[in-house]
């Protein structure tokens, strides 16, 4: 098998914050993520496909098409934008890096199968900062 890797960039807006906690409990849990005026991230979305190689191609998949598919589903709805107020599928979700990689993952598997039918979506790694990220694989 191989694992074939796109890797994105954009930058966002979030606040962690449970609006069932007091203020104090939110900023002893949350720390400075809890800023009542957000905070930003430089993320880096990594996409990884696993497959086999077309025999006339010899690309598990295209990644020109990768990228316009990202791009397409992914980056432009949340690029520059408050991932707490702004993205449509972030409502009513806390704006965590781990409830962020899994909607990502919702979005992109059903598009990713559709554009290789010699590989599919394996793995999302997406860094908040360059010391932390989190990874998923699928339910």
């Amino acid at each position: 098998m191989i694992h074939v890797c796109r890797k994105e960039h954009f930058n966002a807006a979030h606040k962690l914050w449970n609006p069932k906690w007091s203020d104090d409990k939110n900023k002893e849990v949350f720390g400075p993520c809890a800023n009542v005026n957000w905070h930003g991230h430089n993320f880096e979305l990594i996409v990884t496909v696993k497959g086999k190689p077309d025999p006339e191609t010899g690309f598990v998949i295209d990644l020109k098409q990768l990228s316009n598919v990202i791009r397409k589903h992914v980056i432009d709805k949340v690029d520059h934008k408050n991932l707490n107020v702004d993205v449509d599928f972030m409502e009513g979700k806390m704006a965590s890096c781990e409830n962020l990689v899994i909607e990502f993952w919702r979005i992109l598997h059903p598009v990713v199968d559709e554009i290789t039918p010699h590989g599919g979506l394996y793995k999302l790694t997406l860094y908040e900062t360059p010391r932390n990220y989190v990874e998923y694989y699928g339910e």
